[in-house]
């Protein structure tokens, strides 16, 4: 942990507030119109997708010597909050793809990194990330998806659950267990799977609470064939890859977090200020002041934390795990918390889908799941400070 005094900057710069302006008009013309629509009809959100390409957001992290933009990880967060503002659905675009690429980022060859990350740069390809099974959720070293060497290929054989945005994604990062006799966490590579690949293809769409539009759908891997150099990194290395994956993309899921519960604070605040009850408006019980106040407090609080790990995301800090898991647990906490209280201040008609609060009550509670539980999170925070 470090000392006081050796606090990160997180400030935003001037382009980060330009950066900030532009999402904001983007996401309120071309997001989150469409948002309702997304959630009741389960579609994933072309127009949004549309919209992140021609403005070169759906992918912000990717670097520029391979067709990126080459944002910071703040920057990143930024556009991922600003989307889940409008839409959580849709704020999966960036979160995933950054989620999909990352081991490729930290682990991958220059050849694998050049074929695969330039078209997801491009916006020609979505790219997605297989982690967990059925029976290996937050246990990941207990998968049972194997690989096994034959010659210079690899062949993988199981399932991978809860995928986000399967089936709209043509990449896959996929961990697989290539040495089962190895030891335990050392025995997993990562492996780039392609939505073409013979023997490779995916389930239904999972029936959800909320981020509807994303699609959530297990992998299915019968005998599917790879070539060597879809292996990333080193054979005995995957598991170790995809959890400092998780260390900086714990950071984005705060960030949608955050997004989320700020939407549902401005429709709280529209709201009050324009209800009127008892010959008064809402805004001026001093009850439901408090109620609002506790709200921004929570969510500026969850911001800056967000905002504190995703400055040491970008530089790689030693104690990146303690601060993602932080910035991804309590703001995801803030989300559930803000957005019930939001449902609560629009009284019945918070309960109806006229008014999104519902919509972002349900995406909320997602974030407090996904890229590990919020108990994980307090787990890998408590070993950080035991350590």
């Amino acid at each position: 942990m470090s000392d006081v005094a050796d606090f990160p900057y997180f400030a935003l710069s001037e382009d980060h507030r330009e950066l900030q302006a532009v999402l904001r008009e983007l996401c309120t013309e071309k997001i989150a119109p469409h948002a309702a629509e997304v959630d009741e009809t389960g579609e994933f959100p072309r127009a949004s997708y549309e919209a992140l390409r021609a403005s070169d957001f759906h992918a912000p992290h990717i670097p520029e010597e391979y067709g990126g933009v080459g944002a910071d990880a703040l920057a990143t967060c930024l556009v991922i909050e600003e989307v889940a503002r409008a839409c959580a659905s849709s704020s999966l675009i960036p979160a995933v793809n950054k989620l999909g690429t990352l081991p490729l980022v930290l682990g991958g060859g220059e050849e694998l990194k050049k074929k695969y990350l330039t078209p997801v740069a491009a916006g020609e390809a979505m790219f997605s990330y297989g982690l967990s099974e059925r029976e290996a959720g937050s246990d990941t070293a207990s998968m049972r998806t194997r690989a096994v060497r034959d010659g210079d290929d690899w062949i993988l054989n199981g399932q991978k659950s809860w995928i986000t945005n399967a089936g709209e994604s043509r990449f896959y990062t996929v961990l697989a267990v290539t040495d089962p006799d190895g030891r335990r966490g050392r025995n997993i590579g990562a492996f780039v799977v392609e939505a073409g690949d013979p023997g490779f293809g995916w389930g239904a769409k999972e029936r959800k609470l909320g981020i509807k539009g994303s699609p959530t759908r297990e992998l299915h891997l019968d005998n599917v064939r790879l070539p060597g150099d879809r292996l990333v990194g080193k054979p005995d290395e995957g598991l170790q890859l995809a959890l400092r994956t998780l260390d900086h993309t714990r950071v984005t899921i705060g960030a949608q977090a955050v997004g989320i519960a700020q939407g549902a604070l401005d429709h709280a605040v529209a709201y009050v200020k324009e209800r009127k009850q008892f010959g008064k408006h809402l805004a001026e019980f001093q009850g439901l002041q408090f109620m609002l106040a506790d709200m921004a407090m929570a969510v500026e609080s969850a911001r800056q934390m967000v905002y504190a790990a995703a400055a040491r995301s970008e530089r790689d800090d030693a104690d990146l795990g303690f601060f993602g898991a932080a910035a991804k647990c309590y703001a995801s906490d803030v989300a559930m918390r803000v957005t019930v209280d939001a449902v609560q201040l629009l009284g019945g008609a918070g309960y109806v889908s006229d008014h999104p609060v519902e919509r972002m009550m349900r995406d909320a509670k997602i974030t407090q799941i996904y890229e590990g539980t919020n108990q994980i999170q307090r787990l890998v925070m408590a070993r950080a400070l035991l350590k």
